[in-house]
């Protein structure tokens, strides 16, 4: 072999004996080594519509899963029972055996939506257990709360949900009105911080007229540990067929009215405390 100019003469009679070694099952390296052809330009012409010998080919690591995925698809499996099997994603499932006919449905309509509704209770009973995990978890964190704390949260829980006064009608009466058991408790803790006397305290109870009186009466009494004449005369709220409420069952107890008697120096002290929450908040926070 001779070379001219950089070029290798003779290029036919290289290819013929490339194509040989080609043809006994040597790779590109062996042919490249046994002809000192190092051009690897050159080398790839002169061994040009020979097929690699198949010790040559590297193994794809998803073969025996491609064989195994098509085994299954021809006995009948579907989609999801392949991925599950094999460990696979859809896609790969999908493109391995996309060729092969469907398997026949198996399942009546009824049993498939038996099936799937099945599916669908357990996924909502994993998402409930991390919705009551992530509460958990939440609470847990809170601890104990200051007096600080608490009076700051008891403030302004009262400013969202209490009574106010307005310019065009000078109310300065402490009147807190909720349905949730879990705030009336909050107010009534924030009232004992305060120092307000339970003797200072009437309540009224608020509710449609058909729905449980006389057990939201007593629900409340035992909530706030009062008795009953510390309760003014229930207010009913009128029934109305048409309306569809949603705030029915043995769960409606209606709302709660807690009003501080001789309340105006509290009110203004609640307001006043709220304006700097307001204005601290507007600050910066270090």
């Amino acid at each position: 072999m001779t070379h001219a100019s950089g070029k290798y003469a003779d290029f036919e009679g290289l290819r013929e004996r490339a194509v040989a070694l080609r043809r006994q099952g040597l790779s590109l390296r062996q042919i490249r080594d046994e002809l000192k052809i190092f051009n690897n330009d050159i080398l790839n012409q002169l061994v040009k519509g020979e097929p690699p010998p198949a010790w040559t080919k590297r193994p794809r690591a998803k073969d025996d899963l491609r064989e195994k995925a098509r085994e299954l698809r021809l006995q009948g499996w579907t989609y999801d029972q392949i991925e599950v099997e094999l460990g696979c994603s859809r896609s790969s499932v999908s493109l391995w055996v996309r060729d092969l006919p469907k398997p026949e449905r198996k399942r009546t309509p009824e049993e498939a939506s038996v099936i799937a509704r099945r599916g669908w209770e357990a996924t909502m009973r994993l998402r409930d257990e991390e919705r009551q995990q992530t509460k958990a978890a939440a609470k847990q964190a809170v601890g104990a709360l200051s007096p600080r704390e608490l009076f700051l949260l008891g403030v302004g829980l009262y400013w969202a949900e209490g009574g106010k006064d307005k310019p065009y009608a000078r109310r300065e009466n402490v009147c807190f009105v909720n349905s949730d058991p879990g705030m009336i408790q909050v107010f009534l803790a924030w009232l004992d911080l305060l120092g307000v006397e339970r003797e200072r305290l009437k309540f009224t109870v608020m509710i449609h007229e058909s729905a449980d009186v006389v057990g939201a009466e007593r629900y409340w009494a035992d909530l706030v540990g009062a008795d009953r004449s510390a309760f003014n005369k229930t207010t009913l709220k009128r029934h109305n067929p048409k309306a569809h409420r949603k705030n029915v069952g043995d769960s409606y107890r209606g709302c709660l009215v807690v009003k501080v008697l001789k309340g105006a120096d509290l009110y203004r002290r609640i307001e006043g405390s709220w304006y700097g929450i307001v204005e601290s908040a507007r600050s910066p926070i270090s």
